[in-house]
């Protein structure tokens, strides 16, 4: 997970380039949007702890590939937070990317 200590790392470090390139105003727009994010996910959670139930889900069919082994000896459960993550930074990062899986999902 990335921690809020890496972001505000990362930021300080991008903040300090003297003459920034456009590849680092790029990196330093996506750290501030990933902390804006994590701050307001973690009062959220504050607010209204989430609980997810997977008990109801139909069996799941895992591939071959290592994030599906993975995911299958680890469980989706633990695995949904890393997942979560990844998609809100996806998000952040690449947008066209996000909204395609997005629309794949909402056509299941």
């Amino acid at each position: 997970m990335i921690r809020e200590d890496d972001l505000r790392e990362a930021i300080a470090e991008c903040e300090g380039i003297r003459n920034p390139s456009a590849s680092t105003c790029i990196k330093l727009a996506s750290y501030y949007a990933l902390l804006d994010r994590r701050t307001k996910n973690e009062q959220k959670t504050e607010q209204t702890p989430s609980q997810y139930s997977f008990a109801s889900s139909p069996e799941i069919k895992y591939g071959e590939t290592e994030f599906s082994r993975t995911v299958e000896e680890k469980g989706i459960a633990s695995c949904y937070p890393v997942i979560e993550e990844t998609m809100e930074a996806l998000a952040v990062v690449m947008p066209n990317l996000y909204n395609a899986m997005m629309r794949k999902l909402d056509e299941i």
